[in-house]
């Protein structure tokens, strides 16, 4: 029993500790709250202090950042006026070799060269730039036959159609059109009948 006693008052002696600690801390804390607002009271230029550095600290970010966006507006306004001065590079030097081809055949005719060989080489430029115009995604249109639609041809002149049929539809092309990416790059010129 004596061992059980001696627990509980070790018990309650902990525990008058505890209330002792907390009443000191209510105590403290009034005094705390007064020393808190002489505090507040005395730091009032301090605040003032503080708020115009952060203020001022505010003010160069921002200036800051303008500045950072107009070079930013700047750099984007170079870079694309290089890519229109410079865009058509590429596909000159695509061109280069088709020129020289043409230069070639030119040479060949002048020097008198076989009438075939000739145009076989003529041929073989026009299936070259052909070839050079699909891989840039530009496609001849058909239009001789194909029904007339104002989106996409242009009527050079009606013509009375020989049947029925072909009214309303391209009879002759006078200048081949042709489509980038699904998109009118120059109108094909047609006969239309009437």
């Amino acid at each position: 029993m004596a061992k059980k006693e001696h627990k509980e008052n070790e018990a309650l002696d902990k525990e008058q500790q505890e209330l002792q600690q907390d009443e000191n801390l209510n105590q403290e804390a009034p005094a705390t709250d007064a020393e808190e607002q002489e505090e507040h009271e005395e730091t009032d230029e301090e605040k003032i202090a503080r708020l115009e550095a952060e203020l001022d600290k505010e003010k160069k970010e921002y200036v800051f950042l303008l500045a950072e966006f107009d070079n930013f507006r700047k750099r984007t306004m170079r870079e694309k006026q290089d890519l229109i001065k410079n865009g058509a590079e590429k596909a000159m030097l695509e061109l280069l070799p088709v020129i020289d081809d043409m230069e070639r055949a030119l040479q060949a005719i002048d020097e008198g060269g076989d009438i075939d060989s000739l145009k076989e080489g003529v041929t073989l430029i026009h299936n070259k730039f052909m070839k050079y115009l699909e891989s840039q995604q530009v496609k001849p249109m058909n239009s001789t036959g194909e029904d007339f639609d104002s989106e996409v041809f242009e009527a050079v002149t009606m013509f009375p159609a020989p049947d029925e049929s072909q009214r309303g539809k391209v009879i002759d092309t006078v200048l081949k059109g042709y489509m980038i990416n699904d998109k009118v790059l120059r109108h094909a010129k047609v006969v239309v009948g009437q």
